[in-house]
């Protein structure tokens, strides 16, 4: 198949390799010239406007958005939507607001342009092992690049959620159950580091991830941080939320769902940013690093 593609960032490049190593044409945008330049290395066709981008494309076209959340998409989905046909489709990887997403998909479909929300998981290592993707729309419309979506994702790992908003939805859910995921191995590890015993923190992550009933892939990432920075010295307890735990707490107190743990973990990342000279808890640390492992997010150091 062919895709348009705006985004180049750390998840985008990556997404880009895995659809032309599978064959589909892609054309490429961002306002990076030198993320242009480096798409082309891959096989992608790099624009410099989205006008050549929708352009370069057959009808009907398809446009994934990977872009920050918020004003930078919506902006972007505007003006590729003045250059689409009827028929023509835009679909929204990042992270955004289901409630956007339901409310630009009607305006959308007013003009005869479909949209697809695609909750996008995997992070910088996407390309190796693939992202698991959460897709909500006209599910005819799922179906027509259904191939996109299965060379991005690893067997089994994407699927239709419903109609438009109900990917982002699941995706918004699946981030909230990792700030608790990723508070209680915080804990955790912060009791083992203040333990009278001399314990090898990363050797034991890695051990959990033998069989234990609380492997996961957040355990083996903390492997990987705490061996290379056993005491995560250089690394400042300083957590930052990109809004979606925020609004799956939103989300439980509308529908009037107990959710202590997910409010919690999103508290204490408030906690953390409170004081910025502070150098912040062990626990603190582990969340900042995790963050880093998993998302490619910068990490304050000491």
């Amino acid at each position: 198949m062919e895709i348009g593609f705006v985004g180049l960032g750390k998840m985008g490049m990556n997404m880009v390799q895995r659809l032309r190593r599978d064959g589909h044409r892609v054309v490429a945008y961002d306002l990076d010239a030198a993320k242009l330049t480096e798409v082309k290395s891959h096989g992608a066709e790099g624009v410099a406007t989205l006008n050549e981008l929708v352009g370069a494309l057959k009808p009907p076209r398809a446009v994934w958005v990977m872009v920050p959340a918020g004003e930078p998409t919506e902006k972007t989905i505007a003006q590729i939507a003045e250059l689409m046909q009827p028929d023509d489709t835009i679909i929204d990887g990042g992270n955004t607001n289901f409630h956007d997403d339901v409310r630009r998909g009607g305006v959308l479909k007013k003009r005869g342009i479909h949209y697809l929300d695609a909750g996008t998981s995997g992070g910088i290592w996407g390309l190796k092992i693939g992202y698991c993707l959460m897709v909500g729309g006209e599910e005819a419309i799922f179906r027509r690049y259904e191939p996109i979506f299965k060379t991005l994702a690893p067997e089994k790992g994407y699927g239709y959620m419903g109609p438009c908003g109900a990917g982002h939805y699941v995706k918004m859910i699946h981030n909230g159950i990792e700030y608790g995921l990723m508070q209680a191995y915080a804990e955790g590890f912060e009791c083992l580091a203040k333990s009278d015993y001399k314990l090898d923190l990363g050797s034991i992550a890695r051990l959990w991830g033998q069989g234990s009933v609380i492997r996961s892939w957040l355990l083996e990432l903390a492997a990987d941080a705490l061996a290379r920075d056993p005491g995560l010295k250089h690394v400042k307890g300083y957590v930052e939320d990109s809004g979606e735990g925020r609004w799956t707490v939103m989300d439980a107190i509308e529908k009037n769902v107990s959710a202590p743990v997910i409010t919690s973990a999103l508290f204490t990342r408030f906690r953390s940013r409170a004081d910025e000279g502070a150098e912040g808890t062990f626990g603190e640390k582990l969340l900042a690093a995790l963050r880093n492992e998993f998302g490619g997010h910068a990490v304050v150091k000491e």
